[in-house]
């Protein structure tokens, strides 16, 4: 007689603290990282630091990059086990600094730290789900992955508001130690049982030169827009875009900057989306405390609407999906975009009527939070149509460093505009409607480049 066993899972015994500890994981980096949007203004205030406002992104995304780069580069040598570690560390010293800092460049050292270790952490994640788990369970804990940042963006903005509001923006930093804590107690017994064969001759084995070539050339950009009125400024700024050139055509699918139609478009309207959203996100919480005198929590609860707005969104385009079979991706795409542009719209009308701003604001939030939850996970889907096989990992590498590296251009731009406008005594206001005309500004040129978005024929997929 057949005995009928129980299907394992990913909360069986043998998988257990490895499923909680890496859960844990991701859940401390994206709470940390929706946390910040909400009390940035505040800690900018507090720091005397409006100025680098941007930076307060910019440093963390850049850093990011090249934590995902270098440590996905070195983790066949090293193994997971010491770069695991190495990431965590990483992540705590950021921590740490940041909650001490006594001023504004103190403060973006310690982001510095935080976005390399973050990066480096999801990558450690990743090779982490290929060795522990058959492939029969990796979707599952992938989706346990993926839903691992719902909880936060949900309810992180509204407590990191309450704690700045009534306690101190510092212990939104320390908050998250404890926790860190009890995820590397759950992981690294697994990770050190780990063993990985090391890839002498890896095909990207340049990538980690180009990510940090990239983040030098970002920074130089950055750093002189601050001061654009300045000669200095508008030579440093000319010299950092020359340098970014060659690695973003080296770090990025051939013909993207050109905006080719297929694949480079799919990546080339997906930056621009992705960067307008998070940049919108970032400003619209400057604005509602800074400009509107919304309190930090209030503001972060307008986030959170965003967010449930994307998950929304999300779940009804994998419906979409599966209803049409796929065939209507590229409408999807498109359709998202346009709903981004009227919240786009709606934020900078909320920054221009502060005794109604709240309702435009959450407007905002509500219709941009939809359009990039129909149009992010819809290109991720297109991106991969067109890989060959052995090709998804590399598009995949593509979609994160697109999702990374154009928020952090973006917010460090407006960034810069905002300094630029305190300089010439122009205003808080301006500078926020400046940062905000670029977003819209990147989600127009989204919006044209979607209809360049050409879907694999349903013979070649697979």
């Amino acid at each position: 007689m057949a005995i009928n066993q129980k299907e394992v899972g990913v909360f069986d015994s043998k998988y257990r603290a490895l499923t909680i500890g890496i859960i844990l994981a991701v859940t401390i980096v994206a709470f940390e990282g929706l946390a910040l949007v909400t009390i940035a203004p505040t800690l900018a205030q507090k720091l005397d630091g409006l100025h680098l406002f941007g930076w307060i992104f910019s440093a963390f995304l850049l850093a990011q990059i090249l934590g995902t780069m270098i440590i996905g580069q070195r983790i066949n040598k090293n193994g997971v086990f010491a770069s695991f570690s190495l990431s965590i560390l990483f992540f705590v010293i950021g921590i740490v600094i940041a909650a001490t800092s006594m001023n504004m460049i103190m403060l973006i050292i310690g982001r510095v730290f935080q976005g390399f270790g973050a990066g480096a952490i999801i990558t450690c994640v990743y090779f982490s789900i290929t060795l522990g788990y058959p492939d029969k369970l990796r979707t599952k804990i992938l989706a346990l992955f993926s839903g691992a940042y719902i909880l936060p963006a949900l309810i992180g903005p509204y407590i990191a508001g309450l704690i700045a509001e009534y306690l101190s923006w510092r212990f939104v930093f320390w908050l998250v130690l404890p926790l860190i804590g009890l995820a590397v107690v759950l992981t690294l017994p697994a990770f050190r049982k780990f063993t990985v064969k090391e890839n002498v001759h890896s095909k990207n084995s340049r990538k980690e030169g180009y990510a940090v070539l990239l983040a030098i050339g970002t920074g130089m950009l950055l750093g002189g827009l601050g001061f654009i009125t300045d000669w200095k400024g508008i030579v440093l700024s000319l010299a950092g875009l020359l340098i970014m050139i060659q690695p973003l055509r080296k770090l990025l699918p051939e013909g993207t900057l050109r905006a080719r139609r297929g694949l480079p478009a799919t990546i080339a309207s997906r930056g621009f989306f992705a960067a307008c959203y998070y940049g919108t996100e970032s400003y619209v919480v400057l604005a509602l405390t800074d400009v509107i005198k919304l309190p930090a929590d209030r503001a972060g609860l307008v986030v959170a609407a965003g967010a449930l707005s994307w998950s929304t969104a999300a779940w009804l385009q994998s419906k979409l999906d599966a209803k049409d079979h796929g065939k209507g991706r590229q409408k999807r795409v498109t359709a998202g975009i346009g709903l981004m542009i009227i919240g786009v719209t709606a934020v900078m009308l909320a920054v221009g009527l502060p005794d109604g701003g709240i309702v435009f604001a959450l407007i905002s939030q509500l219709f941009t939070g939809f359009g990039i939850g129909l149009a992010h996970p819809t290109t991720g889907a297109i991106a991969l149509q067109h890989s060959k096989a052995g090709e998804e990992g590399e598009i995949s590498a593509s979609l994160q460093f697109t999702d990374a590296f154009s928020p952090g251009l973006s917010i460090g731009i407006g960034g810069a505009l905002i300094a630029v406008s305190q300089s010439l005594n122009l205003g808080l206001l301006t500078g926020i409607i400046l940062a905000l005309s670029l977003q819209l500004l990147f989600v127009l040129l989204s919006f044209s480049i979607s209809f360049r978005i050409k879907q694999a024929k349903a013979s070649e997929v697979n």
